[in-house]
């Protein structure tokens, strides 16, 4: 089967990358590297199976890439990042609108599968939990992580449209925090941010009194359950997908102390304002699909760490 991967390059690309190549299917990869490392996808050039073109979404499509027949596309690409809430909010509104619609309609042309990586972001700050996927949130249009919340809800409502207007098969996934190897550390996600400081011996900088809580998925999970609601999610549905076991950010940052032998110290800093204080993905949708989480927070933070030695 021939499958088009957009944003392939980057955490979650790479990884999903992999696992279909090692199930036998013939992959494209489109990234423009805006915050992908080249070095990603670099070694995993050599395999036949894997064709790579460095082009950006929201520009005409390259002809090798319209004139291709893909079964499924994952479109992924978006800039992704704390740091780039500001630096790239345009790239990531243009890229949830104007660059999803150019790759919905290649998928309306080609008949293709479609499937779209939303975010947990478009819960917004949440008042319930833990979210299931009717909840339409809590979500500040204003604020400054809009650029990613709202693009990521527009991107959405082309992916239901697509499907409603033109019966193409579309299914949006809303993933939840997400970890592993190929984690870029420029981006100050708390695991690679965390298992670089005890590596180097710096202090783990903890945002506010570290209480508030989050849920970790091995990255290889996420990629298992991406693969599942490709080929068994309904059409124009949503599924949630993560892990609905909390920690504390002070108890990850003690685990991860513990697992790299660090005597690196705790240091807390002030915690910014747009910070939620807590999302738990309500997992039963997914579940029925057959979805579980086989990678505990404790053995995959041991991958995690393995992979960066």
């Amino acid at each position: 089967m021939h499958i088009l991967i957009t944003g392939g390059a980057g955490f979650i690309g790479i990884n999903l990358t992999i696992k279909l190549l090692k199930q036998g299917h013939k992959v494209t990869v489109l990234d423009n590297f805006i915050t992908a490392d080249k070095n990603n996808i670099k070694n995993l050039l050599r395999e036949g199976n894997l064709n790579f073109i460095e082009s950006d979404i929201c520009r005409e499509l390259p002809k090798e890439i319209s004139r291709k027949n893909y079964k499924q596309i994952y479109h992924l690409a978006c800039p992704t990042g704390v740091p780039n809430l500001v630096k790239r909010a345009r790239e990531m509104l243009l890229t949830c609108s104007v660059g999803t619609l150019n790759i919905l309609e290649l998928a309306r042309k080609n008949g293709s599968s479609f499937l779209f990586t939303s975010s947990s972001e478009v819960y917004g700050d949440p008042q319930i939990f833990p979210q299931n996927e009717s909840y339409t949130g809590n979500v500040d249009s204003l604020g400054i992580r809009s650029p990613y919340e709202e693009g990521k809800r527009f991107a959405e409502s082309l992916s239901i449209m697509y499907h409603r207007k033109y019966k193409l098969d579309t299914k949006i996934v809303r993933i939840f925090n997400t970890y592993g190897p190929y984690m870029n550390t420029a981006d100050q996600r708390v695991v690679p941010r965390f298992l670089f400081q005890a590596i180097k011996g710096e202090p783990l900088t903890i945002q506010g009194n570290g209480s508030q809580k989050r849920t970790f998925c091995y990255i290889d999970d996420l990629t298992a359950g991406l693969i599942k609601v490709m080929r068994k999610g309904k059409a124009g549905e949503v599924y949630n997908i993560g892990s609905d076991k909390e920690i504390t950010i002070k108890n990850l940052a003690y685990q991860i102390l513990k697992i790299t032998k660090s005597n690196s110290k705790i240091r807390y800093i002030e915690r910014p304002g747009h910070d939620h204080q807590r999302r738990l993905p309500d997992l039963n949708k997914i579940k029925k699909l057959g979805y579980q989480n086989k990678i505990t927070l404790a053995e995959g933070l041991k991958l995690t760490f393995s992979s960066l030695n």
